[in-house]
């Protein structure tokens, strides 16, 4: 409410303005791409298989990560794209909505994904929870006490199932696991060397982390959510030449590796749509502006064709 009701006070607010107008399309037209191109189509690779573990299937290792990993790229997209078309909407009236994803998965620990991921809801969690509850004034158990507090409540603010308690508890335990951790180590000094391998390796361990907690916020019941956890461990076997295997792995397992591919190389090294859009409108050579206006309208018209599809609107219910 703070960040965006004065906004409406302002009279600059109500200017047309050609760059808020040609920003907030390019921002929505990237965001609408995320949903529709990526999103839409890692869905097809998500849900056979967590639907058929609420029926009792048990997915092979293969089989499991293959849903994991689509899932945990699937609602990244599907929800930083359609904040992004919020954002890119509310822009082209002039009004700026506060940024809500900001290249979460490239955090280097559990505390900087909270910082960077959903950051409306971590900033409400943070201000109307953990602070109420004392934060980090009392000493280290008491913040620690908070933090798994803050992240089971979290958890249920998402729904009432078992399965989002167990989110929010892993969060926090996360959470608590990092800050004693951070505590622990706090006199010694990282080697020069040793920093560049060491952010890889934390970037790597907080995405794995993150994607295991994904399965119990996806899965329906406890049991399925169990089911492709052990899947994951490898305790229903590798891989198998089954054809239920080859429907639930959606059909083409190469298509499923080059679109995870993708979908890595965008989280990882790509900057983020807003970045995107900033950098588009940097002012250059007027044939290089057609130029990027064209790659703009292309990546429109291309969501656009494939808008009447099947697609999933994950959120709807919270």
């Amino acid at each position: 409410h703070k960040q965006v009701m004065p906004q409406f006070e302002a009279g600059s607010t109500y200017d047309f303005s050609y760059r808020n107008l040609s920003l907030g399309l390019t921002i929505f037209a990237l965001g609408l791409f995320k949903k529709v191109m990526l999103a839409d189509d890692l869905a097809q690779h998500v849900d056979p298989v967590f639907a058929a573990a609420k029926l009792g299937y048990e997915p092979k290792l293969v089989v499991a990560w293959t849903a994991v990993l689509a899932y945990t790229f699937q609602l990244y997209f599907d929800f930083s794209g359609y904040s992004d078309m919020a954002i890119g909407i509310s822009r082209m009236f002039g009004v700026k909505l506060p940024i809500n994803f900001d290249a979460p998965y490239k955090s280097k620990s559990i505390s900087e994904f909270w910082q960077r991921w959903h950051m409306t809801l971590s900033t409400f969690l943070r201000d109307y929870l953990y602070i109420p509850l004392g934060g980090n004034r009392a000493g280290l158990w008491m913040r620690y006490r908070n933090l798994m507090l803050t992240m089971l409540l979290g958890g249920l603010w998402h729904g009432a199932n078992w399965t989002f308690v167990v989110w929010g508890g892993l969060h926090g335990l996360y959470l608590v696991i990092h800050h004693a951790f951070r505590h622990a180590l706090r006199s010694l000094k990282t080697p020069h060397w040793v920093c560049k391998p060491l952010s890889v390796v934390s970037v790597l361990l907080t995405f794995l982390a993150v994607a295991i907690g994904w399965i119990f916020f996806r899965a329906e019941t406890m049991g399925s959510a169990m089911s492709i956890l052990r899947g994951c461990l490898g305790l229903h076997g590798f891989a198998s030449t089954d054809v239920f295997e080859t429907v639930l792995a959606a059909f083409n397992p190469n298509a499923v590796a080059r679109l995870l591919a993708i979908c890595a190389l965008v989280v990882w090294f790509a900057p983020t749509a807003l970045q995107l859009a900033e950098r588009f409108l940097v002012p250059t050579r007027g044939w290089v502006m057609l130029v990027k206006a064209a790659c703009v309208s292309a990546i429109f018209l291309v969501s656009l064709s494939h808008i009447g599809r099947i697609s999933t609107f994950i959120y709807y219910q919270f």
